[in-house]
């Protein structure tokens, strides 16, 4: 890979106007991973045959004009001219990094320079867990160390696709300036861990998706549970019942029992591996039967409740009413009534009420009360009639 050295972003190069010439000398902060090429370019304009030089970070001439002082071959001349003098560095290494000078001879000299780093990346990282096979609910540690890089890299930790936070130790630095980092990771791990990769992804500018990985072993307690082979339906005296039990777990369970729990298991029941027989049942098989798992991380059970009914339970059982059915007769009684009331309740309000009372018959003629009743009973002709309305 080739490196120009060029001006940063943003800087402009130096330029030096001394009556009919100028110089102008591209350089700038690079970068290189171990190995690579770069190109150094020193550049004049309007050059009135002043000589052009290259030193290396020591001050020693690696180029005067075209010619190659310096020993080391892997300084090449790649252009030379009046107005430039290009030079390129192959398999930079560690000794290489410094200020490298670009020198016009003019009174006085002019310079610019060019800064080479170089970077070398780290080893491919190492990862150690402290405990091979665990059993869930257990914490373990991690490690990763990546070594001998420039700059210290940085470590980051994947659990599948979860990104994990680690803590990291303090940085080394080595004889030879090299850099070593180490981090390490607690967690708690659970039985959906078995398999699943433990990634140490180690960054630095030099490298790119640089990791290693462990694949975690958890084992963990049986998962137990009963299935109902038969019957699908009520369990009635005379029939038969017959249960399976499925247990899973790392490793495979080595025991699988069946147990009656607060009493005995029916003698005359079948037990083979994880099915349970029972012929013939009747209600003093009632009861909770359990089925028990175990490993050497634990034990675990499910529960069957068998409750026995009548041998005619659940035969000619009345038919279900529709309540949607009924709602709706329901409503629409309710609906015919209240428009009924509405109904007459209009025809009364317009049909007017009349009728006498005693009180009215003479009472204009009367004196008194007395005399008003006395001719209200003589059949007084001549009272007025008072009317009254109702509904």
């Amino acid at each position: 890979m080739l490196h120009d050295v060029a001006w940063a972003s943003g800087r402009k190069p130096p330029r030096l106007c001394l009556s009919s010439f100028a110089l102008v000398v591209i350089a700038a902060l690079l970068s290189l991973s171990f190995g690579e090429m770069a190109i150094i370019s020193c550049r004049v304009k309007n050059n009135d045959d002043s000589v052009i030089q290259l030193l290396n970070p020591n001050r020693q001439t690696i180029y005067f004009r075209d010619v190659r002082p310096l020993k080391d071959v892997r300084f090449q001349l790649v252009n030379f001219s009046d107005n430039e003098l290009r030079v390129s560095l192959s398999n930079v290494s560690l000794s290489d990094e410094g200020r490298y000078v670009c020198q016009l001879y003019t009174d006085p000299p002019q310079e610019a320079y060019a800064d080479i780093t170089v970077l070398i990346p780290p080893g491919n990282p190492i990862i150690e867990a402290r405990d091979e096979v665990l059993s869930e609910g257990n914490e373990t540690e991690m490690t990763c160390t990546a070594m001998s890089s420039k700059p210290a890299a940085t470590i980051r930790w994947m659990k599948g696709d979860k990104e994990l936070p680690g803590r990291s130790a303090p940085v080394e630095l080595t004889y030879d300036k090299m850099y070593t980092v180490t981090s390490r990771l607690k967690f708690t791990v659970s039985k959906e861990d078995d398999g699943v990769p433990v990634a140490c992804i180690v960054d630095h500018p030099a490298v790119k998706d640089f990791q290693a990985q462990k694949y975690l072993e958890v084992q963990y307690k049986p998962e137990v549970k009963i299935l109902v082979e038969f019957p699908q339906g009520l369990t009635r005296e005379g029939e038969n019942l017959e249960l399976n039990c499925q247990a899973k777990g790392k490793p495979q369970p080595q025991r699988v029992n069946w147990v009656k729990v607060d009493d005995d298991v029916p003698s005359h029941a079948v037990i083979t591996g994880g099915d349970l027989y029972i012929e013939n049942l009747n209600k003093s098989y009632n009861g909770t039967y359990r089925c028990v798992a175990s490993n050497t991380v634990g034990e675990s059970f499910d529960d069957y409740i068998l409750y026995v009914y009548d041998s005619r339970a659940g035969e000619g059982a009345p038919r279900t009413v529709d309540h949607a059915v009924i709602g709706g007769v329901v409503a629409v009684v309710v609906f015919a009534m209240l428009c009924l009331l509405i109904v007459l309740g209009r025809y009364f309000a317009r049909h007017k009420g009349t009728y006498f009372t005693h009180e009215a018959k003479g009472a204009d003629d009367a004196a008194d009360a007395d005399t008003a009743i006395i001719n209200a009973e003589g059949g007084h002709t001549n009272s007025d009639e008072k009317k009254e309305y109702y509904i």
